[in-house]
């Protein structure tokens, strides 16, 4: 069974969807063995590379509330974060460019160090680090086991580019527009940060349909007959 996952490192519901997967997947019988595959989805692909404004005050302004308005539902996301296990402080994050941050995620990922994506997020989230500082990225992918030098020669190219691009076309034909999204085995998708029950048992029933379709009865081929009792 194969999971994709399309996801950007600035968004709060994608962080709480990676902790509700992982705690689904710790509950299904064989759940570590489920290939899961992170996809890059820009929020914001014209975002700056430097901070230029608070949380607050760029949330207040997006969804047309009041800085007070945006503090408290701010707050009531950041509730849902902790209640996942996360030390989140999501009103002090330093809103930045995450495409480097998404490059870098396929490199680690063609490296087999996916514990890169719960660094990025907590990085963002609980640590409060600007994602295009290359500093922060290096660090956090040398601590994940990448080499440095590797990881120094993607962050000065455009190395990846197109890869995280491929994901973001393939998300437009799938016709995503909001994640986190989740699309099991290419077929089956759930939409949103989902209770961890409710990913859970979309799991466990992909598992039935398809044992269910790789029942055999009695067949014949070219090498003869197998008859099942």
């Amino acid at each position: 069974m194969k999971i994709k996952i399309w996801s950007d490192y600035a968004c709060p519901f994608c962080y709480i969807g990676e902790k509700r997967l992982e705690k689904a997947l710790a509950e299904v019988k064989n759940g570590d063995k489920i290939d899961i595959e992170f996809k890059s989805f820009e929020l914001d692909p014209t975002a700056s590379n430097d901070v230029v404004s608070d949380t607050v005050s760029r949330f207040a302004q997006k969804y047309g509330m009041t800085k007070e308005e945006a503090a408290h539902r701010i707050e009531a996301i950041s509730m849902m974060g902790r209640q996942e296990g996360i030390d989140f402080k999501y009103a002090t994050t330093r809103y930045t460019n995450t495409f480097d941050s998404l490059r870098l995620t396929k490199l680690a990922q063609l490296r087999g160090h996916d514990e890169i994506i719960n660094r990025l997020f907590d990085a963002y989230f609980t640590k409060n680090l600007e994602l295009s500082d290359h500093s922060v990225l290096k660090n956090i992918a040398v601590e994940c086991g990448l080499d440095a030098v590797e990881v120094d020669e993607v962050l000065q190219s455009d190395k990846y580019a197109a890869e995280v691009r491929a994901d973001e076309y393939e998300a437009a034909e799938y016709g995503i527009h909001g994640v986190p999204y989740f699309i099991i085995n290419d077929k089956y998708t759930l939409s949103g940060a989902q209770p961890t029950d409710v990913i859970k048992q979309a799991i466990e029933d992909v598992m039935s349909e398809e044992a269910a379709d790789e029942l055999n009865g009695m067949t014949c081929g070219p090498n003869g007959c197998r008859l099942s009792v």
